[in-house]
């Protein structure tokens, strides 16, 4: 078989391509970011330059239509090999192979390992990486494989892992020394908290593993900083090098000032519903009564007896097969058995022929939204009767109204402090932890704290729902004068924000927020109120007053890791607290307190608090 060259000539096949060593060799660098240095080198083939065969993914369909992939494979490591040991690179070389060409490989581990000794490269400086080309069928058959290429000295990686058949199976059965993170996952994971979650979890199984993550498809500083922050310790992408057949020994001086880069990344927080707890488990454990049930075939006796033996027990749920039919109020149910003769008529009747055939239903896995429109609802059966939770569609236990009523709100108030529900920016936790980020790691930064003037007498005179219009224009423009990979923006609660800046033009952000906001807030207000140039209103000691637009006030604290003691984020927060308590008294609406009065202030704070604890 032939394919054409661009210029019509038809050029060999596959096998002749191998038999030429008609193949050539590209190396991109993998960079350890703990000293910015090159760790290594994953070996990629070419084609004959200038042919439809130069790209690998067209080299590799023509060699899978010929039928041939796994000489094409042992001939590109031949050739990556080779090259590598003439470049005389140092760091370690990365060998893709599918796992048919790693059971090639051990067949023919002797004819492998002389051409390494041949070549100068020892065997513990190559890395196979497992391609996710193909999958394994038999994982038991290929553990003595790998053990036997580890045996020689070779390391083991998973390559491309998160998709096809790179998988959390193959991970916990092959137990790689090396796991590369797919770039999918890498792209755009300053922006996207999706993807950073994702690697997170990844993240997390690598340290209980013991394995080396490996980021590919780093393509910006963004991206890296993030990335580096997260702690994993090794990446590889266009922002390092390109595929190159004389790779750089040394990384480049951009690359390397973004590693060593001061400033700490601002992880891309989540939307968080409030589907479950924050701090896990789902919002239906919070009201799960576990009850006893009773067949379907029980009698109203049988009934009247549980009920007296569990004088708790508001309901009780009729089952078949596990699956609830019917349930049966307790009040509802002893109230008609007090009557003369209840007992000895009905007592002996099927359990069904007082019992609600359609009782409310609540699936354990039901998002505390769809709770929330139960009670919303015209349906108010559940008050009463209360309701029956299944796990998937199996009965569980019971609940109550009340209990309801209990648990949406406490997720509610729980949700919130994660993420502000009306401007959904990050809330107190996530605020404190990353204060605790930046504090810990010897981070410059300064604090922000943002109150809004007059926003009281605003809202009490144009009511709630304009009230909260003007809080999301203030989030709006504090978000857009921040740099998101730098400057983290949260939401405190009503009025509040904090703005943690890494920019080194803070000051001009902060000052350009509080111009932006001052004159866009006048929009919200009546076209009489624009004239008069304000409301009349009632201050806090009920005297009739009147008040001038709402406006913006920034109190910011400068944050240096020069200081003998390191401060936990709620002393910071409180000192930016009081430097926005000033600021709200100047006529600009802007306050500094800078790193020496903070720290004096930081200091009285701790031996204040020194003394009032002995």
């Amino acid at each position: 078989m032939s394919v054409r060259s661009p210029l019509g000539q038809p050029s060999s096949g596959i096998e002749d391509l191998i038999a030429r060593r008609d193949l050539s060799a590209v190396f991109q660098p993998i960079v350890d970011f703990d000293d910015g240095t090159i760790l290594g080198y994953e070996g990629l083939i070419r084609g004959p330059s200038g042919s439809l065969l130069e790209a690998p993914h067209a080299l590799f369909a023509q060699a899978a239509a010929e039928g041939c992939a796994i000489a094409l494979e042992r001939a590109a490591a031949r050739t990556c090999i080779e090259a590598f040991a003439r470049l005389e690179c140092e760091g370690k070389l990365f060998l893709n192979f599918s796992a048919g060409a790693i059971h090639a490989l051990a067949d023919a581990s002797e004819s492998t390992l002389s051409l390494l000794r041949q070549s100068g490269v020892a065997a513990n400086r190559i890395v196979i990486e497992l391609t996710e080309q193909s999958a394994i069928p038999d994982i038991g058959s290929f553990l003595p494989i790998i053990r036997a290429l580890r045996s020689s000295g070779a390391q083991f990686a998973l390559d491309d892992y998160g998709t096809a058949n790179a998988s959390m199976n193959l991970w916990v059965r092959l137990q790689p020394d090396v796991v590369k993170i797919d770039r999918f996952f890498i792209h755009d994971i300053a922006s996207d908290p999706l993807k950073f979650e994702a690697v997170k979890a990844m993240q997390h199984f690598a340290n209980a593993s013991g394995a080396r993550l490996v980021a590919e498809g780093i393509e910006n500083e963004a991206d890296l900083i993030v990335v580096r922050d997260m702690g994993i310790g090794c990446g590889q992408g266009y922002f390092f090098g390109r595929p190159h057949a004389r790779p750089s020994r040394l990384v480049s001086d951009d690359a390397r000032e973004a590693i060593r880069a001061h400033h700490i990344a601002v992880f891309p927080e989540t939307t968080r519903t409030v589907s479950a707890s924050p701090s896990g488990g789902m919002a239906s454990d919070r009201m799960l009564v576990h009850a006893p049930a009773l067949p379907r075939e029980a009698t109203n006796n049988d009934v009247l007896d549980l009920f007296n033996r569990l004088p708790d027990l508001h309901a009780v749920a009729v089952v078949e097969n596990d699956e609830p039919v019917a349930l049966i109020n307790r009040r509802a149910f002893m109230d008609r058995y007090a009557l003369p003769y209840h007992r000895e008529l009905f007592g002996k009747r099927p359990c069904l022929l007082f019992a609600n055939a359609s009782p409310v239903v609540i699936e354990k896995s039901m998002t505390v939204e769809q709770m929330a429109k139960l009670l919303a609802s015209d349906d108010q059966r559940y008050l009463a009767d209360g309701f029956v939770i299944t796990d998937d569609g199996r009965y569980a236990g019971l609940g109550t109204g009340e209990k309801l009523v209990r648990a949406v709100t406490e997720v509610r108030i729980e949700a919130a402090r994660y993420a502000n529900p009306l401007t959904f920016l990050p809330g107190n936790i996530p605020i404190s932890s990353h204060i605790g980020r930046l504090v810990n790691n010897d981070a410059t930064f300064c604090a922000c704290y943002v109150d809004l003037n007059h926003f009281k007498p605003f809202n009490d005179e144009y009511g709630y729902w304009q009230g909260d219009e003007v809080l999301k224009f203030a989030a709006a423009v504090l978000a857009d004068v921040c740099e998101p990979t730098r400057d983290f923006l949260g939401h405190v609660g009503g009025d509040d924000f904090l703005i943690l800046f890494q920019s080194e033009d803070w000051l001009e952000r902060a000052m350009g927020a509080i111009h932006a906001f001052n004159e866009g807030a006048q929009r919200f207000y009546a076209p009489a109120d624009r004239l008069a140039g304000g409301i009349h209103g009632e201050d806090r000691r009920g005297n009739s007053t009147f008040f001038s637009f709402v406006t913006m006030a920034i109190g910011s604290v400068r944050v240096k890791p020069d200081s003998d003691a390191r401060y936990t984020s709620e002393e910071i927060a409180s000192v930016a607290a009081l430097a926005k308590r000033r600021a709200k008294q100047e006529p600009s609406g802007f306050v500094l307190i800078d790193s020496a009065e903070s720290d004096a202030l930081l200091r009285g704070r701790i031996e204040s608090q020194s003394m009032d604890d002995g």
